[in-house]
């Protein structure tokens, strides 16, 4: 059997590892592993993955350090081309034309609705593994790349920390969470921070303000507010906007961590992760499933039907907003 592994949408650290699981196993099975660069983009120019010897086929000695390694080798990509029915059609006709029996696409949400719409005219099997830094996905405790980014805006707000309690400001972070607050929730009570606000929760601006005035009329010289990009209160620049119109006690400012979140090398959680999930996608493969996606339950791998995973939004559970607003609000 030919298995093709390849990344799609934005990177996130332990996808190599898991790119590198699915050499690893797949060869132990007696299987071929073609990489294929760039995601469903890279399909479609038919752009492979070549060896030493310049041949398509990954071998484990082309992947024996991938596991330490952020980033993604075979590069990742989104194609405007793919989301039609005529891209789809394509695409399937290419992996028929490399004798390419079973799929693993490793990425979020888009990557999995694009390998749902594929499996309408590609007779293999496709069984995704989970790479994005959001957590935002159904049936999976953890995804590839989460425990990375949390803790490299850890490492940032701690640093941050250190400059506010020397200028007695408040600092406004923002990290990375278009719907879902993952990210924001998981740095916050990491940190110690005194507000959060995430996509899941209608920000309080005024309770905000009560609660730095309170801050302040205790002695406190300084306070850190995370915030997840997409807050319906609009980001942290929004937010600094309205408190500094409400007689906020600090002076304040903003930090973007934008995509620094996304690089570094992988934590060994997610390297962990990453490698059981690649490991039972080929394990997945050989029992004949398809249409599914590895995931983790208390440590354990688990097969999750992909129309299951993408099912709506994965919000932040209320157990932790209940924390946050334990901790996190003082």
């Amino acid at each position: 059997m030919r298995i093709g592994v390849f990344c799609s949408g934005g990177d996130a650290p332990g996808m190599n590892a898991c790119v590198r699981a699915v050499v690893r196993a797949g060869v132990d099975s007696g299987h071929e592993v073609v990489g294929i660069m760039r995601g469903y983009e890279g399909l479609l120019n038919e752009d492979f993955y070549l060896n030493p010897k310049g041949k398509p086929i990954l071998t484990p000695d082309c992947v024996h350090h991938w596991n330490r390694m952020g980033g993604a080798f075979l590069r990742s990509s989104r194609s405007d081309r793919f989301r039609t029915d005529d891209g789809q059609q394509v695409a399937a006709r290419l992996l028929a034309k490399h004798k390419i029996d079973a799929l693993v696409p490793i990425g979020g949400d888009g990557t999995f609705t694009g390998a749902l719409a594929l499996g309408r005219y590609y007779d293999g099997q496709i069984v995704g593994c989970p790479g994005t830094i959001d957590n935002d996905l159904h049936g999976t405790d953890y995804t590839i790349g989460f425990s990375t980014a949390v803790n490299t805006a850890v490492e940032a707000i701690d640093r941050i920390r250190d400059t506010a309690e020397s200028h007695e400001r408040m600092f406004l972070v923002e990290v990375m969470g278009r719907h879902s607050g993952y990210i924001a929730a998981f740095s916050a009570l990491a940190s110690g921070a005194e507000v959060v606000a995430v996509p899941e929760t209608r920000t309080d601006f005024a309770k905000i303000v009560h609660l730095l005035k309170r801050l302040k009329s205790r002695g406190r010289s300084s306070a850190m507010i995370i915030v997840a990009e997409g807050d319906e209160a609009g980001g942290a620049v929004a937010l600094d906007a309205y408190l500094k119109q409400h007689d906020c006690p600090f002076s304040s400012r903003i930090v973007i961590l934008g995509h620094l979140q996304r690089g570094g090398n992988p934590t060994p959680e997610d390297r962990w992760h990453a490698t059981m999930m690649g490991a039972e996608a080929v394990n997945a493969i050989n029992d004949g499933a398809t249409g599914i996606m590895i995931g983790t339950n208390s440590d354990h791998p688990c097969r999750v039907p992909l129309a299951e995973a993408i099912d709506g939004h994965r919000a932040v559970p209320e157990h932790l907003i209940k924390m946050l607003e334990q901790i996190a609000l003082d």
